[in-house]
């Protein structure tokens, strides 16, 4: 299969340009269509740098495995140990309870490094309804919105804030998107005593070559992001010259606050389909790309409107789909990455247009799955 293909079946009038990159039996294509922004003139190149929001959660997974090879954590270890601040939690008796101590009781046990992975810390968006401690949770900055760079306190802050507020659920218990990451983010950066970017760039981006990725982007090949109005126009989210991820950000986001390429995502998703090739152990690809969740926290509330019926592995959604599981995530900007181990294809679609054109998406899947059925 080759990325040409796959660009041919994505309704190109539902967003100014796109990005295609297909891995398949270890052969790579790239190709890109349309221009940069709305009833713009410049093509959108395959080599464009843009903002991966939540495909930052895969590599910060991966990254925590490899500093758990590096013995600098254990999966089933308690957070409290670099996170003093999160000891001692607390968890609301019920979501519509006030972040107070009488309508909260004492966590049954502490948050491991394993929820943080599988996002059961017991924190994260509540869509089922009306929530006090999320709505606190906002005016405290703790960011409940697209990534923003300039938007948050230094980490340390963040967590101090982080751990004024009670938990929603027990740990373990239920899967919430998305606050463990920026959490996680915190932890690796205290587990190597150096900045996030710092080490993911030493232990990930580095050794498999993914030179344009981090979490700061130049303006040579940075492309604007747009976010879609009601009446369904895009209005500038993020431009290029006064960008906000221009410079280093304050809060190294683990959520969401990469920046990279198609041809980058894909040398992370051909690194997993390698089995980790020299760089991650195949157990530890195995463990982040099955599901960890029960039945039941995959068809909760708080999980079911993100998941669309699959799973969660370590920073990666698990789906059982007609030619086989696949894996990967999606960004609210506009990224998408899917891998097909079985039939050894990763396919990564890269646009910029918040939220996600659901009929790009979709049209993106189903001419993969399609040709994999053939």
């Amino acid at each position: 299969m080759h990325a040409e293909e796959v660009l041919a079946a994505l309704p190109a009038a539902d967003v100014p340009g796109a990005v295609v990159g297909v891995r398949h039996h270890g052969t790579t294509s790239l190709a890109a269509t349309g221009v940069t922004e709305p009833g713009g003139d410049v093509p959108l190149r395959a080599d464009a740098v843009v903002r991966l929001s939540s495909n930052t959660k895969p590599l910060v997974a991966a990254l925590t495995l490899l500093l758990v090879a590096d013995g600098l954590l254990a999966l089933d270890e308690p957070v409290d140990r670099l996170l003093p601040e999160l000891a001692g939690r607390r968890v609301l008796s019920r979501l519509s309870a006030e972040p107070d101590t009488a309508g909260t009781v004492p966590a049954l046990r502490p948050i491991t490094v394993e929820d943080l992975l599988t996002m059961r810390m017991g924190f994260g968006f509540v869509p089922e309804g009306p929530c006090p401690t999320v709505d606190r949770a906002a005016e405290l900055g703790l960011g409940f919105g697209p990534p923003d760079p300039r938007g948050l306190p230094a980490p340390d802050a963040w967590l101090a804030r982080c751990a004024s507020l009670p938990l929603l659920d027990q740990p373990g218990t239920a899967w919430r998107y998305e606050l463990s990451f920026a959490v996680l983010g915190v932890l690796l950066a205290r587990a190597a005593g150096r900045p996030l970017g710092d080490v993911l760039r030493d232990r990930l981006l580095a050794p498999l070559g993914m030179t344009d990725t981090g979490f700061v982007a130049g303006p040579e090949r940075l492309v604007p992001a747009f976010v879609r109005d009601e009446d369904g126009g895009l209005a500038l989210f993020d431009g290029v010259a006064e960008s906000r991820w221009l410079a280093p950000p304050t809060f190294p986001d683990g959520r969401g606050g990469l920046v990279g390429t198609a041809a980058d995502l894909l040398r992370f998703a051909g690194m997993l389909l390698d089995d980790g090739g020299a760089l991650l152990d195949p157990a530890a690809v195995a463990l982040m790309t099955t599901d960890h969740l029960t039945p039941a926290q995959r068809a909760a509330p708080g999980a079911a409107p993100f998941l669309d019926g699959g799973g969660w592995g370590f920073g990666v959604g698990v789906v059982a789909s007609p030619v086989g599981t696949r894996y990967g995530w999606a960004g609210g900007l506009g990224t998408l990455w899917y891998s097909w181990p079985g039939h050894d294809l990763a396919a990564v679609l890269v646009t910029q247009v918040l939220p996600p054109t659901a009929s790009v998406f979709g049209a993106f899947t189903r001419a993969i799955e399609d040709a994999l059925a053939r």
